[in-house]
């Protein structure tokens, strides 16, 4: 529900007590102006630097109240109808419990008055006595329309000069979804000065703001789309999956009936192309990638981390539609009591929003340890599917050797892949693209031609130099691929659990 409809009900209502969580004051008290002027109802305002300060034309602000105490005893003797804002008022009822109480008694005594307290803070958190009394409101970042009026005032100042085709100028707005608007009328305003007029090419420029305020954020960082799908070799299943649902975020899909996809999680042994996958996900979608650092969101400071939780998949709802790629999820979400059961309720606010968000995110959710996954996370509903990704099959290996040939500019011709790929049997695609720069190494130190282009045979003593992880670490991946026979994941390689248990046994037995 929009803002202003949504407090003008609470007010109408004869909500008491509202708490508004944001950093935009402006926009809040702007919004909040609107309504008092169409409720016919007076709008005052109370912070610790200014102290009372009249919004409306109709009412004068009481002078020299400067403890908040004093103000709420204020409040309680006014007359009229009247809305109070105070600003920053979390910072009063800290271990204040004087404060609380009289907050508490003017929430029950002004339900027989049209006033009503709006609490502005930038933190959700509620004093235990509080929650019953106060109704808390998240203040989302302006949407499209409202970036385009930002956009439209600076645009119109004499002197500015604009090219932008319609489809860039709808495309600049998306780029500064999700930030404040004190931030997008900053970013918008640095790419109108930096020289030139602004046009298509001042998007990437927003963007690069915009991935660096996210990062600032603390637990999220966005990335700009960059790799495709012919960066990753194998896989077939999966890219096929994510095929048929390349256009599910469109206007098509909806009219058609099709909910948005929720995510995937892709589980399986190290070096397989998890996150590369994850990154090629943007790139076939054409959708901005977030990247939530799960043990960034944790805090010293009580309830701090359930805060950084909520304010990063409110920003992450924000810029959707958008992709939200959870990295190594199992080291984030540890399921331990040393913490005090911290990680156990962010874990639960994360899992709670994956099952109940309607905006268009999709989650990608990758994972090593399988064995550090909590199994309430891996049910059905949370994700779409969940893929497994084992050893490369011997086309694979082939499909990864050529992508890694041709990433480094070589001829493909000039190589005997399938040579290459035999012997690379029990490697994964990060071992196989190591083995590729330590061939470049042994060519290009050659003692008698040194600089000299790098061969099959280099290739073939960078394997023998190299023991993959497949037998350093046999147990270990035994235990993981187990999933996948026991039916636990779908193979992101073959189409058929029969097929992915057959290919488990042939390498088994090769390996033996």
């Amino acid at each position: 529900m929009d803002f202003q409809k949504e407090i003008e009900i609470y007010f109408r209502s004869r909500f008491t007590l509202i708490v508004v969580v944001s950093f935009e004051e402006e926009r809040i008290v702007e919004g909040i102006k609107q309504v008092c002027e169409q409720l016919n109802r007076q709008l005052l305002t109370w912070d610790h630097a200014d102290f009372f300060q009249s919004v409306t034309k109709n009412i004068v602000a009481p002078s020299g109240i400067k403890d908040p105490l004093s103000a709420l005893e204020t409040i309680e003797k006014l007359e009229g109808d009247t809305v109070f804002i105070l600003r920053d008022f979390h910072q009063c009822w800290h271990q204040q419990p004087k404060i609380i109480r009289k907050l508490r008694n003017l929430a029950q005594k002004l339900k027989f008055t049209k006033k009503t307290i709006v609490v502005t803070t930038p933190l959700s958190q509620l004093p235990e006595e509080l929650k019953d009394d106060a109704v808390l409101l998240d203040f989302r970042p302006p949407d499209v329309k409202e970036l385009d009026v930002i956009l439209t005032r600076l645009i119109s100042t004499p002197g500015v000069k604009v090219n932008l085709t319609t489809q860039g100028r709808e495309k600049l707005l998306h780029a500064a979804l999700g930030l404040s608007s004190n931030q997008a009328q900053r970013v918008f305003a640095k790419a109108i000065v930096s020289g030139g007029p602004l046009d298509d090419r001042k998007i990437d420029m927003v963007n690069a703001e915009k991935k660096q305020i996210i990062r600032e954020s603390g637990a999220l960082e966005f990335f700009a789309p960059s790799e495709t799908m012919n960066d990753v070799g194998g896989l077939e299943v999966l890219k096929e999956w994510l095929r048929t649902r390349e256009q599910a975020f469109g206007n098509e899909a909806r009219d058609y009936g099709l909910p948005s996809p929720k995510g995937i999680a892709l589980i399986g042994i190290p070096g397989t192309g998890k996150s590369l996958t994850a990154k090629t996900i943007a790139g076939l979608w054409r959708l901005p990638l977030i990247r939530l650092d799960v043990g960034a969101l944790f805090g010293g400071l009580v309830g701090q981390s359930e805060e950084n939780t909520r304010r990063a998949l409110n920003l992450a709802e924000t810029v959707s539609p958008c992709l939200l790629w959870i990295d190594e999820i199992e080291k984030g979400l540890s399921t331990g009591g040393g913490d005090g059961g911290t990680s156990l309720r962010v874990f639960g606010s994360i899992l709670s929003w994956m099952q109940e968000k309607t905006k268009p995110v999709f989650v990608v959710a990758t994972a090593n340890n399988i064995s550090h996954l909590p199994p309430e996370l891996l049910r059905k509903g949370r994700f779409d599917e969940i893929f497994f990704l084992d050893l490369p099959t011997l086309q694979e290996r082939k499909e990864i050797f050529e992508v890694h040939l041709r990433k480094r500019k070589r001829v493909v011709a000039e190589y005997d892949i399938d040579k290459l790929a035999k012997a690379a049997e029990g490697y994964v695609g990060a071992e196989i693209e190591q083995v590729i720069i330590d061939a470049m190494y042994l060519a290009f130190s050659d003692k008698e031609n040194p600089g000299r282009d790098f061969s099959n045979s280099d290739v073939l003593e960078a394997l023998k130099k190299q023991v993959p992880l497949s037998r350093s670490q046999s147990e270990a991946i035994l235990a993981l691929r187990s999933w996948l026979t026991e039916g636990r994941a779908q193979s992101a390689s073959f189409n058929e659990k029969q097929q992915a248990q057959e290919q488990f046994v042939q390498i088994e037995i090769s390996k033996n």
